[in-house]
């Protein structure tokens, strides 16, 4: 397991998420104190949490019935009412 500094993981996060993903740990500092665990999520859970997050969003988004929206739209974090 890799350590480094909120700074160093700061200026290098892409780095640090590819490393992630090809299976690595690392755990993240602040003034030598851990703050933070990077680790691989099982792709199963993953998908579910992805999964999960998507459906209460949509179920918490009005019916407008358009298809005029904007991408933009597509991101707020809109609610009925």
């Amino acid at each position: 397991m890799r350590t480094v500094t909120a700074s160093d993981a700061n200026r290098n996060f892409s780095g640090l998420l590819r490393g992630v993903a090809g299976g690595e740990s690392v755990v993240i500092i602040s003034r030598g104190t851990p703050v933070a665990k990077m680790s691989p999520v099982d792709a199963k859970t993953g998908r579910q949490a992805a999964r999960h997050s998507l459906l209460h969003r949509l179920e918490n988004q009005c019916a407008s019935g358009q298809r005029n929206w904007t991408r933009d739209e597509l991101y707020e974090d809109r609610t009925c009412g």
